[in-house]
């Protein structure tokens, strides 16, 4: 069975933004989409949201989005199943103390990440960072987790945090995320061959 689960940032819920829309893309394209809402969304804290997270149906199939604090949820999520899912896409993500906020404490984050652990349980794994986001979540951290475990790294200029009321980025629609969401890989789009 196709699913997909999307996890909301801090202060957020699963209207905020573009999720309602990727929900309603992903569920056109035959997906169960589950997009819970996370308690105490204004502190955000992995050893709240995680048990939640983990709630989620896990398969070869599952795509997995992550949007802020989000992000080191779906690594989190990642480092703690025990199947390879299809994909999971962080938009805005980290998993370092921010630069803006080094002297507070950012309880979504673990101590350390089982970063082989991570990638042993992933097929496709997407970064979608801006080189102007306001909460330093930008170009140098979607570049610090692709070092860490590969994948594939979209760096977008002047996008900002890509949803953010503080902002103003409403962001209701991601057509960028859509395609990322429609690519479907052939063995012919990566070595050249016709077979799928």
């Amino acid at each position: 069975m196709k699913n997909a689960i999307i996890f909301h940032g801090t202060g957020c819920t699963p209207e905020s933004y573009w999720f309602p829309s990727i929900k309603q893309f992903l569920e056109t394209h035959g997906y169960e989409v589950w997009a819970p809402q996370l308690p105490d969304a204004d502190h955000p804290e992995i050893d709240k949201w995680l048990p939640v997270a983990l709630q989620g149906k896990f398969n070869e199939e599952t795509i997995i989005i992550g949007h802020s604090a989000g992000a080191p949820l779906v690594l989190s999520v990642l480092e703690n199943i025990q199947v390879k899912v299809h994909k999971a896409i962080l938009v805005a993500g980290f998993a370092r103390r921010l630069r803006i906020d080094k002297d507070k404490p950012q309880a979504i984050l673990q101590p350390t990440y089982n970063w082989s652990k991570i990638k042993a349980n992933v097929q496709d794994l997407i970064f979608l960072n801006s080189d102007n986001d306001p909460w330093t979540i930008d170009d140098e951290e979607g570049l610090y987790m692709w070092r860490q475990l590969g994948g594939t790294l979209v760096l977008r200029q002047d996008e900002g945090h890509m949803g953010s009321d503080n902002f103003k980025q409403p962001y209701t629609r991601f057509p960028l995320l859509e395609k990322l969401l429609e690519v479907k890989y052939t063995r012919s789009s990566i070595d050249g061959s016709d077979k799928e």
